[in-house]
């Protein structure tokens, strides 16, 4: 008794000689059977101090009815109904199983074998079964479940095979064990998505942040190892060297200093990022290791632009035929161009708190890129001049109409990514119906199916993400789904699809619903009484609850729910 009821039965006879010392034990234990609301009828304690054999295992079967069986439910059903319903339910796939009852259903040993092969393939092949030798199909399914599953051999083949009629209440206590050890293993398969839908993002930070270490430590290397280049190299002193010299200096300039350039933009959204989803999920802020901070990364390419500069006007020493005027006319408004989209991009990289404010903070950025559209081409302008006159070095500038061409292109693709980013973090942020799980999930499929990064997807997108979620619709339920979704518009934004996935996994009570399970709680009368609500199994505070909210019937004892449901439902 202490061991199933989980709480000590106090003082005993620990050694009991006298037959009234083994009475008193025996009714201790009795009145502790019966306070945990087992109805023990026509045995005492004297019949089983007397070894009564029958009423001893009528009371051993009540024990286990009510705490290996009793709280098995099954759809509303409890007991024996419910228990039988699940093995139904579990066995339905298995053609060669048929089971409707504790008895003859499980004869022949693949009811057992069947159980085990749902919950657990791994640990049986059904399929190769000769579904003929019930002896041994049953000592199979008994040797399986008592070596992994820790269920005890609670019977032998024989009292199962061999005899006419298999005894009920000793398969129910067997099968119970099925039940209840794949309960377990159902609680455990849950956690275990849950820690790994946890582990994902954590890893997935984890990469991030590695990946942007690494990206931080190449580019700083790779600055260092062209410096020492520039450093180390010589001039002859004639032209054509110097010529040469600076052809490969532009080529640098447009295809290795371009791949860092971006590279660099994308280290600092990468850590913008890494930060971002960090507070998304309440996770601990990443901070850079001492070296390898974007203020490092900034020292870096400024020494990177003091050596281009240095260089630059080394070769630019050997070539005297430029026309100054229009070298420093191409150079004032090329600096200032430059200065302007550095001066955004910092901003841009250095955003943080709030993201509604962030996002604000964009916008505004964005409102300068028509004027500096008319700047570049303005310096586009300035550039095709210096072409026409031979022009292809300057001292004043180290940009060219072509870089700052690429690097206005790069600062409108930061900005419309950093908007998108952000925007479908306040979106994910408001969805608090969506677990964590859900809206990453919802994330990376939305961003996985948006090929051409518009932050929306089009009508076959949307369909294909909604496949790969498990949501399929006909053709002609899909235009109609799509429609109301974009609310008429061509392609469906996150938001619009954040809230899509809501409205089809949150679940909705209509006042409909409400007013047919009252019908139903009430058995089809016009009123519902205090015992229709406890009989339905409502909590104790819940059926006060209603009692005290609900006016009286004028056609019964009991509450007029109909009057209760029009006065709390609006019209």
């Amino acid at each position: 008794m202490e061991i199933i009821g989980d709480a000590s039965l106090g003082r005993y006879n620990k050694v009991s000689r006298m037959r009234i010392q083994k009475v008193e034990n025996v009714n201790k234990c009795l009145e502790f059977i019966r306070q945990r609301g087992v109805n023990l009828t026509n045995i005492g304690a004297e019949d089983i101090v007397d070894e009564n054999l029958k009423l001893i295992l009528g009371m051993i079967w009540t024990l286990i009815l009510r705490f290996t069986i009793a709280d098995i439910s099954e759809e509303g059903l409890s007991a024996k109904e419910g228990l039988l319903l699940w093995c139904q339910r579990k066995t339905a796939p298995y053609q060669e199983v048929n089971v409707r009852d504790f008895t003859y259903s499980w004869a022949d040993g693949l009811a057992f074998c069947a159980l085990i092969h749902r919950h657990r393939p791994d640990l049986l092949d059904f399929d190769s079964l000769d579904k003929s030798d019930r002896h041994r199909n049953t000592q199979l399914a008994f040797d399986v479940a008592e070596e992994h599953l820790n269920i005890p051999k609670l019977l032998d083949v024989e009292d199962v095979c061999d005899i006419t009629k298999p005894d009920e209440r000793s398969i129910m206590t067997y099968v119970a064990q099925y039940f209840h050890a794949f309960s377990e293993l159902g609680k455990v398969d849950t956690a275990g998505r849950r820690v790994a839908k946890f582990a994902e993002v954590v890893e997935s930070v984890w990469t991030m942040e590695n990946d942007y270490e690494r990206r931080v430590k190449a580019l700083m290397q790779a600055i260092d190892n062209k410096k020492s280049e520039w450093e180390s190299s010589t001039f002859r002193g004639d032209y054509a060297d110097a010529k040469r010299q600076s052809l490969e200096f532009i080529n640098y300039k447009t295809s290795l200093k371009r791949t860092w350039v971006a590279d660099k933009r994308d280290i600092d959204t990468l850590l913008g990022n890494i930060q971002t989803k960090l507070k998304t999920y309440e996770l601990r802020p990443y901070y850079p290791p001492h070296g390898l901070t974007l203020q490092d990364l900034d020292h870096f390419w400024k020494e990177l632009l003091g050596s281009e500069e240095k260089r630059y006007r080394l070769i630019n020493a050997k070539i005297r035929d430029i026309k100054e005027k229009l070298r420093r006319d191409f150079a004032e408004q090329a600096n200032g161009f430059q200065a302007m989209v550095n001066s955004i991009s910092n901003e841009l990289a250095l955003l943080d708190g709030d993201l509604d404010l962030q996002l604000a903070h964009v916008r505004q950025l964005g409102t300068h890129l028509g004027s500096m559209g008319d700047n570049l081409e303005q310096i586009q302008r300035l550039d095709d001049q210096c072409v026409e006159a031979n022009i292809e070095e300057n001292d004043y500038t180290i940009y060219s109409a072509d870089d700052l061409s690429f690097d206005f292109g790069l600062l409108e693709q930061a900005l419309q990514k950093k908007s998108a980013f952000i925007s479908n973090q306040i979106v994910s942020r408001n969805m608090t119906n969506l677990t964590p799980a859900q809206l990453e999930e919802f994330e990376s499929t939305f961003r996985h199916f948006d090929n051409n990064q518009t932050n929306s997807l089009s009508s076959a997108e949307f369909n294909a993400a909604l496949a790969s979620l498990g949501i399929m619709y006909e053709d002609d339920e899909f235009a109609g789904v799509f429609a109301q979704c974009t609310q008429g518009g061509a392609e469906v934004t996150f938001e619009q699809f954040i809230t899509f996935m809501v409205g089809v996994t949150e679940d909705r009570t209509s006042a409909d619903q409400v007013r047919e399970s009252f019908r139903v709680v009430a058995g089809d009368k016009p009123f519902v009484t205090e015992l229709d609500l406890k009989q339905s199994m409502l909590p104790p505070a819940v059926v006060s609850y209603l009692q005290s909210t609900m006016p009286h019937s004028d056609v019964g004892e009991g509450y007029s729910y109909e009057a209760y449901l029009d006065s709390v439902f609006s019209k």
